[in-house]
């Protein structure tokens, strides 16, 4: 399977022009596939600190880029209706010709859903709804009238035009580390495993090796072959060497997709096209890893 290695950046601080040139810088440098994520306030950092909205900034990118894929690491399923979400999901698949890569996960972030006074479900609940929300996005991007009844959504011949540039959709990227739910999910439902725990030292990365081989377990209970989910983590690119050392290891663990994150670069005071440089220079060293 072949190694991809992408980039994620942030709408956390930096004006507009220094998205578009940090996107572009990307695009041209060869990542595989550019990522922002799906908060409504900044995450480590002050709350109160500017963060731009993810779907509307990767519409924006479709349009600012030629060759890589995109997406949100990850979308939260709790701030949208899967209808809604499905028709912006492919608004923006068309905008990109076909480039989308769609990130879903339960959301975690109590904090903003009280403070903007949204439900916010027990861990069971938002993975149960993750888990239709898989069905439902499915369903209206490939049925010409769509119907679901499940505990939390429903749909009723549901009419979701157009469908996706990608035939018969987009990529599905579950993003998640509970080993009894969400993997589950996973196993059934998507196409990329997102894990969650970023391998930044030895227990780390135990942690996520040991995951990957819950996943297995979840697909074989399900009939799956654990081949056919790719398995993707971040990858903190300030310190070069060690990220390689950690690359190698998650290789042979059977990880097969990358995001580097140049953390430095992307916080306050950062300069975005500055990590891509950064992260950029490792290309040719990952790729060989495969």
């Amino acid at each position: 399977m072949r190694l991809r290695v992408g980039i994620k950046l942030s709408q956390q601080v930096h004006q507009i022009a220094a998205q578009r040139e940090a996107w572009r810088a990307a695009d041209e440098a060869g990542f595989d596939h550019i990522w922002l994520f799906d908060h409504l306030v900044p995450i480590h950092q002050e709350p109160t600190e500017p963060i731009f909205d993810g779907w509307t900034l990767l519409a924006a990118m479709a349009e600012n880029t030629t060759r890589a894929r995109i997406g949100l690491n990850v979308t939260g399923n709790l701030y949208r209706h899967p209808g809604l979400l499905a028709k912006i999901a492919v608004t923006v698949d068309h905008l990109s010709n076909g480039r989308l890569e769609m990130g879903l996960g339960a959301g975690w972030s109590e904090a903003e859903f009280r403070m903007y006074g949204m439900p916010f479900p027990s861990a069971a609940d938002r993975i149960g709804r993750l888990a239709e929300a898989c069905a439902m996005l499915t369903l209206l991007w490939t049925e010409p009238r769509a119907s679901f009844a499940g505990r939390f959504y429903n749909l009723q011949d549901a009419i979701a035009e157009p469908k996706p540039v990608q035939q018969p959709r987009p990529p599905l990227w579950v993003g998640g580390n509970g080993p009894k739910r969400t993997l589950r999910v996973v196993a059934e439902r998507a196409d990329v495993w997102s894990c969650d725990v970023w391998p930044t030292n030895a227990a780390a990365m135990q942690a996520a090796y040991e995951l990957a081989t819950v996943l297995d377990g979840h697909c074989a209970a399900v009939g799956r072959d654990p081949l056919s989910v790719r398995r993707a983590h971040a990858l903190v690119v300030d310190d070069a060497e060690a990220a390689l050392d950690i690359a190698r290891a998650s290789v042979r663990a059977g990880f097969t997709d990358f995001l580097l994150v140049p953390v430095k670069d992307l916080g306050p005071g950062g300069d975005p096209r500055a990590g891509v440089e950064k992260a950029a220079k490792l290309l040719p060293r990952l790729r060989a890893l495969a």
